[in-house]
């Protein structure tokens, strides 16, 4: 490792404007981040640690709406999302192993936004709200490809605003060395739409299957999607599955998420 600065602000406000220095960066649960800095792929002069922000913390539920603080590790959500949101807290229960789950958070993960993380299924699959310190971003509008989002430079990630569903399941074929889905799908129903977002899979990140949605629509039901077949064009190949084979997965585990959930 090598020397940097780092601060470690007690409000939003405070952290926005350590952010407001050249080459600083925010730190969640650095799970990525130190990683990449020990490989120099990353060489921040400035950490600015989001650890002790309390505002930025816990699960409470508004209405119909399940809201997390960014700072909220993946340990506490799936404990105290369970009653709420059951199929969000077995997502997070299944997130690496227990030191991740302990020190990595849900705003990490999203602003990092890996092309096989698992929340960013959860986000896109409910319709999820993105808050920031400046503004609310809707879930079709903040995932942009591979790595990339609609955050703005120093924007912080403070809560994100959960629709609780009517039914939902979380499938995760998991790639057994790096605890990361090979393949994951999130299904969940409302009363006037069903969302369906599929992680691990291609290229340009998490994406929603608007066939597979559309036929769910008019019957939730695994047979539904039996006869559906994911495109292969764009999906990852590398030496865990060819392209064609997690084409093939996007549709067995859709199928088993809504075998469940219904």
């Amino acid at each position: 490792m090598y020397e940097f600065e780092l601060v470690k602000p007690a409000t939003v406000a405070e952290a926005v404007a350590a952010l407001d220095s050249e080459d600083a960066q925010p730190l969640a649960g650095g799970q990525t981040l130190l990683p990449t800095m020990k490989q120099r792929l990353a060489m921040p002069e400035k950490l600015v640690s989001l650890t002790g922000i309390a505002e930025m913390k816990g699960v409470r539920r508004e209405g119909d709406m399940l809201v997390i603080g960014a700072g909220t590790t993946h340990a506490a959500v799936a404990r105290e999302a369970a009653d709420d949101f059951p199929a969000l807290a077995a997502l997070a229960a299944r997130i690496g192993d227990p030191a991740v789950r302990n020190r990595g958070t849900i705003g990490g993960s999203l602003a990092n936004n890996d092309p096989s993380a698992c929340y960013p299924a959860a986000v896109l699959g409910t319709g999820a709200t993105i808050v920031t310190n400046t503004r609310e971003i809707a879930a079709d509008d903040y995932f942009q490809g591979m790595f990339t989002t609609a955050l703005e430079e120093h924007e912080i990630i403070t809560a994100v605003k959960f629709p609780i569903a009517q039914a939902a399941r979380y499938e995760k074929f998991i790639q057994p060395a790096s605890r990361f889905p090979l393949v994951a799908v999130f299904v969940a129903r409302f009363a006037d739409r069903v969302r369906v977002a599929v992680t691990g899979a291609s290229n340009d990140g998490v994406f929603r299957w608007t066939e597979a949605e559309e036929a769910l629509s008019a019957n939730f039901s695994a047979e539904a999607v039996s006869n559906l077949s994911a495109s292969a064009e764009g999906m990852i190949a590398d030496l865990h599955g060819t392209a064609a084979y997690r084409a093939h997965l996007i549709g067995v585990m859709t199928g088993r998420a809504v075998k469940s959930a219904a």
